[in-house]
């Protein structure tokens, strides 16, 4: 497969639309105390938190002058969004680029803003943990250093033992490109329902993964890196 040694897969939705559910939640809850979420700043944390700090229990406490509590209504939050991720399939074309890396022989590891309490824990209910020979987290890297940071693909290039140039990394959020694009780092941007929206584009941009092949990812690489 020419150069191509290691793939890096997004977690949050890339593998698994956790996005959709989310902002769906909230918008419920915004809704039912007659506000509204202000999706434009929401959308800036997907992937983390490097575009906006927006929070929004806190948001929401604020525009109820602090009626509602912002511990309940992240407990609320969590519990209706989990129920909705809980109930969705892992996304399409995943599961084959992952089949066909490794009777290549290359290597996939996930990188995510997430921590590995809740990256490795869907990752083992969806049967997949044991895909990966790294999962890379906020947990490995300091402190506010998550997306559009590089530090996540760094540290999974370091892990891997591979160059940049033999790595690609699959995406979905504006954060999530910009770090692979400041690690240097050939992106595939695969946007979702939630981050079509923002104009989410990478050094090619694909519907779903299940539009790409890897001989055809190989040969787009080999194309960027004139090998």
């Amino acid at each position: 497969m020419n150069n191509l040694k290691a793939l890096i897969f997004d977690f949050d939705g890339l593998i698994l639309d956790t996005e959709t559910p989310e902002v769906l939640a909230w918008q419920s809850i915004y809704k039912e105390y007659r506000f509204e979420l202000p999706v434009d700043e929401w959308e800036k944390t997907i992937g983390g938190y490097g575009i906006s700090n927006f929070d929004a229990a806190e948001h929401l406490t604020q525009l109820s002058s602090g009626r509602l509590d912002i511990a309940s209504l992240r407990a609320r939050y969590r519990k209706e969004a989990d129920a909705m991720i809980h109930a969705n399939p892992i996304l399409p074309g995943v599961i084959s680029m992952i089949e066909q890396a490794k009777d290549a022989g290359l290597q996939v590891a996930i990188g995510s803003s997430s921590p590995h309490s809740w990256v490795d824990s869907h990752a083992i209910r969806l049967g997949i943990f044991d895909h990966f020979d790294h999962i890379i987290c906020q947990d490995d890297v300091p402190p506010g250093r998550t997306k559009p940071n590089p530090d996540i693909y760094l540290k999974a290039l370091e892990q891997l033992n591979v160059k940049k140039e033999a790595a690609v990394v699959f995406e979905d959020s504006p954060n999530g490109v910009l770090a692979s694009r400041r690690a240097d780092i050939f992106v595939v941007a695969v946007p979702n329902p939630l981050t079509i929206k923002m104009g989410v584009s990478g050094d090619i941009t694909v519907p779903s993964l299940a539009e790409l092949s890897l001989q055809e990812l190989s040969q787009k690489v080999s194309r960027k890196y004139l090998v």
